[in-house]
Parts: C-alpha cells; sequence; structure tokens
C-alpha cells in the first residue's frame, strides 16, 4: 500500500437514502476519508452499466454505489434490485478487463444511518488504499487498461440488450434477486455470450490504431493465435475487418 495515496472514488448516492445518511454522517461528525466525489441520483437503479465504466476510464481507482435497502426503495419500488444486477454485471466486465472487481462496492444505506456510512466507507477506502493507484495491483499498464476499458464502454450497449432479452428477474422479490444470483445463470451467459465480445471489441479498438497480424494481435492481447483467428473469421464474415494478402494484416473493413 502507498502511503501517500489518496484515491479518487466515485460515488452514485441514492438521493432518498443514502445521500441522507451521508448528510447525517456529516452532520453528526462521524469520521471518514475526505477521497469520495458524491454524484446524486434519484434512484440506485438509475445507475447505469456505462457511468460505472466510463467513472474508471475517467481515472476513478474505486466506485461507490449507495441505495436504498431492499423493499424500502422510494423512488421505484423495485430500483435497488437493478442496481443488485448492473453491478453484478459491472463486476463481470471489470474482471474482463483485467480490473480487480472489488473496485466497485454497492451498499444499502438508509437516511438513519450516518454511522453506518461512515463504517462503510473506511472500509471502502481502506480497501481502495490497499489496492492502490488503478492498474497497480491488477499490473496492468496505462495503456492497455485504457484499451480495454474504452472495449468495455463500447460493449455496454451489446450487455444491456442482453439483459433486456436474457437475464430478466423472474422474481422482483429480495429472495428472487438473491436465487437468480445464486443460480449461476447470469455469471454462465456473460461467459458463454458477453466474454466473446469483449475480445472482438478490443481488437476492433487495436486495428483502429494500424492494420496488424494474427500474431501482433495476439501478443498484445496476451491470448493464443488460434483464438484470435477464430474471432478474425467471425469479423470477417460480419464485415467488421478484412484481410490484406499483401501486407498479411487485417485492418478495419472500412479503412
Amino acid at each position: 500500500m502507498e502511503t501517500n495515496f489518496k484515491p479518487t472514488i466515485i460515488g452514485f448516492l441514492c438521493n432518498w437514502c443514502c445521500y441522507g445518511g451521508a448528510d447525517l454522517c456529516g452532520v453528526s461528525r462521524f469520521q471518514y476519508p475526505p477521497y469520495l466525489r458524491v454524484i446524486r441520483v434519484m434512484c440506485s437503479g438509475r445507475v447505469d452499466l456505462k457511468f460505472l465504466v466510463k467513472a474508471f476510464l475517467n481515472g476513478a481507482d474505486g466506485v461507490f454505489i449507495g441505495g436504498c435497502h431492499l423493499n424500502d426503495c422510494h423512488y421505484n419500488p423495485e430500483g435497488n434490485y437493478d442496481a443488485l444486477i448492473t453491478a453484478r454485471l459491472c463486476r463481470k466486465l471489470l474482471g474482463h478487463t483485467g480490473i480487480d472487481p472489488d473496485r466497485l462496492r454497492l451498499e444499502w444505506v438508509s437516511a438513519g444511518e450516518g454511522i453506518r456510512f461512515a463504517e462503510v466507507m473506511n472500509d471502502f477506502s481502506q480497501k481502495i488504499r490497499q489496492l492502490g493507484p488503478l492498474g497497480t495491483s491488477e499490473e496492468i499498464d496505462k495503456k492497455d487498461l485504457e484499451l480495454n476499458l474504452k472495449a468495455a464502454m463500447k460493449l455496454v450497449p451489446f450487455i444491456k440488450l442482453v439483459e433486456r432479452e436474457k437475464l430478466r428477474l423472474p422474481d422482483r422479490t429480495e429472495a428472487g434477486v438473491h436465487r437468480f444470483l445464486q443460480s449461476g445463470v447470469l455469471d454462465q451467459c456473460f461467459d458463454q455470450t458477453i466474454a466473446d465480445k469483449m475480445v472482438t471489441s478490443r481488437i476492433l479498438l487495436l486495428l483502429k490504431e494500424k492494420p496488424l497480424t494474427t500474431s501482433d494481435i495476439s501478443g498484445h492481447l496476451g491470448l493464443n493465435p488460434s483464438e484470435i483467428s477464430r474471432h478474425m473469421i467471425t469479423s470477417s464474415r460480419h464485415g467488421m475487418v478484412k484481410y490484406d494478402t499483401a501486407s498479411n494484416c487485417y485492418e478495419l473493413a472500412g479503412a
């Protein structure tokens, strides 16, 4: 842990509960590190996956979502269930970018829980300080980190489409959402459907810079050349890339 490291933590706080808890925390003079940059939202369910990825892309070392307790949502009766799914998807996505998923945290804090807000922020701030600046504990250089996060950003619309079609909660109750998350359906869907798209997104961003051989792409992404070839064949069929026989390189189809 860097002793002088002062992390940047972006916090999306529900207007009706967690923001009130943060306010009570301040009025009561409960202490927590001054690293949090607050963004007030009307509901934790309003926090879009794109907001979370963009926060990391813009240099946040940690991201916090604070909402009402389950079944106590003031703005949308089921908004915090949506926040649970979004947070789980984001943690999976962060894992595929190489970022430690523990840099994202979701907690329920009511307007009367000022002391709980302080305890949560002290604990989360300590965790982020232990992890160090974004990319440090993960041993990812700045350029690769930016590439991976940009690839994740481009993938957000597809992930949201998959969520609507395949990851709708069958039972929007507290017990139902926990059964759904423990069933492994979300993890399985992500690994089978979204992980491949993440690799393709990273490849397209690399090709946007310059044409590359299969070996070049393999070296950049640390993947087996045969796996890269599979992605290139699929991308060629969809008209996203083309192969230049003269240079033995792939390039974007519109280049």
